[in-house]
């Protein structure tokens, strides 16, 4: 093992290629080590937020886009079913996997089942709106609360609906075609061990050029 890239591209592609995620034992028998420090190159990748462990800082619980839990997404191809993290992981997988994938979910809003065809290469047609509760700059927080109000709605009218009911703040609301965009670049290259997270402001960057603007994205 030279680094700990490694052990990212390694859980990644164990997610991708299985739909979970890899135990530690997994990862040590990866690498020939021993499961201390196969543990240890995991919560080094999660103090990096590279990936998400339990509150016991062992099992992985997120490796974005992919979960080890529902989190009210599902993503599948003919070969494997994920959990996706929300609708911009969920709007990820197909782009990296290289493969069309179905991605279904409920309008919180109304309770509907939403199932929309995603291809890698090609944004799904208008309609549904995505809302993200959480400003990007306090993601991190409560990582998994944030992912699990990251939702698809039939409308903005829905929208409105569940926030009333669930007397949430308003957040950010993205269409289709900026969702899409927003998780295909988000995403690119997370396979390869050249791979790193954004700089603050490389992701207001990304966020500027899809028209993504003002405090919720971390614009001062």
């Amino acid at each position: 093992m030279r680094d700990l890239a490694d052990v990212r591209v390694f859980v990644y592609q164990w997610f991708a290629e299985r739909g979970e995620p890899p135990s530690p034992e997994d990862v040590a028998d990866g690498f020939g080590l021993d499961t201390a420090a196969a543990l240890e190159a995991l919560r080094a990748l999660h103090d990096a937020h590279l990936l998400v462990l339990d509150a016991g800082r062992r099992e992985i619980l997120m490796a974005h886009p992919w979960s080890a839990r529902s989190l009210g997404f599902v993503v599948t191809d003919e070969r494997v079913r994920w959990w996706g993290g929300c609708a911009w992981d969920s709007f990820a997988i197909p782009a990296l996997v290289g493969r069309p994938c179905l991605v279904a979910t409920h309008c919180p809003g109304c309770g509907r089942a939403l199932a929309l065809d995603v291809r890698p290469d090609e944004h799904p047609p208008a309609g549904l709106v995505a809302h993200f509760l959480v400003p990007i700059p306090r993601m991190w927080d409560d990582v998994m609360y944030t992912c699990a109000h990251q939702s698809l709605f039939c409308s903005e009218e829905h929208v409105g609906r569940w926030l009333r009911q669930s007397r949430s703040p308003r957040g950010a609301i993205l269409d289709m075609r900026t969702l899409w965009l927003l998780a295909t670049r988000w995403y690119a290259g997370r396979f390869t061990r050249e791979y790193r997270r954004r700089t603050p402001d490389e992701a207001r960057a990304l966020f500027h050029e899809l028209g993504l603007v003002g405090p919720f994205w971390g614009d001062a």
